[in-house]
């Protein structure tokens, strides 16, 4: 049964529906810092960044449902997750995806374009590894001048030839982790046959410590389980290095 207005006799308007507001939870900016692709560039350094937060920079902006992250998981998924598939995207293929205008479009083919042109001009310099020299030439533009300790592997094909440079860690001036787990997971991901550990001593002090000496055997162990051999493990200084396969360590 209806009410009665007290004063009026008159049946009271129905309240007014609450205006739809816009989620905001969906915002990269609502994030904690750290987790916001150009503030993790920026304190971690471009190779902890994902693909999907790399594209995210790329993109700017997401919708407003999506965050710029969830926009280029979206992008990624339509290639499978594969950066040549994605490459050979139309800019049409791109704009069917949710919140890719041409704009972004245009971004998104600009960016893979320079990809494929700097992969051009580096084929010619492929590098095979004959020793330890080869190895640190490898890695000193990595490394060079670093004031905290970084973990990286150099992936090999069988022919020696360095498929790709992989940062595993990052650590404080006084060490980093090496998880085993990435290490192996990153090498069979790429189809690596063997594989070169390399981590740097901001002191200068070439030496391996205990520490390093027990985890390049049980990392040397764990390769030849997997059939991926560990080739050697290199400790990088500005000054030089210290090699553990020419030393007779491994």
């Amino acid at each position: 049964m209806q009410e009665f207005d007290n004063l009026t006799g008159n049946i009271p308007a129905a309240p007014a529906p609450a205006p739809y507001e816009t989620p905001t939870s969906f915002g990269i900016k609502s994030w904690a810092e750290e987790d916001r692709p150009r503030e993790k560039l920026m304190q971690k350094g471009r190779a902890a960044l994902s693909d999907a937060e790399l594209m995210a920079i790329l993109l700017g902006s997401g919708t407003a449902r999506l965050s710029a992250v969830d926009v280029a998981k979206l992008v990624l998924n339509a290639a499978n997750n594969d950066l040549n598939a994605l490459a050979r995207f139309s800019l049409k293929e791109l704009m069917r995806q949710k919140g890719i205008g041409e704009a972004k479009a245009i971004t998104i083919v600009a960016a893979l374009e320079l990809g494929r042109r700097r992969k051009e001009a580096d084929a010619p310099a492929r590098t095979t590894i004959t020793n330890s020299r080869d190895i640190y030439r490898v890695v000193q533009p990595h490394l060079q001048d670093l004031p905290h300790e970084e973990f990286w592997v150099v992936l090999l094909n069988r022919a020696n030839v360095v498929m790709r440079t992989v940062s595993i860690s990052r650590g404080g001036v006084a060490g980093t982790v090496a998880d085993p787990k990435l290490i192996f997971k990153e090498a069979l991901e790429q189809l690596a046959s063997s594989v070169i550990l390399v981590h740097n001593h901001p002191s200068g002090n070439k030496n391996p410590s205990a520490a390093d000496i027990a985890l390049t055997r049980k990392l040397k162990e764990a390769g030849q389980f997997l059939d991926l051999p560990i080739l050697d493990h290199l400790i990088y200084t500005d000054a030089g290095y210290y090699s553990f396969a020419d030393e007779g360590m491994l």
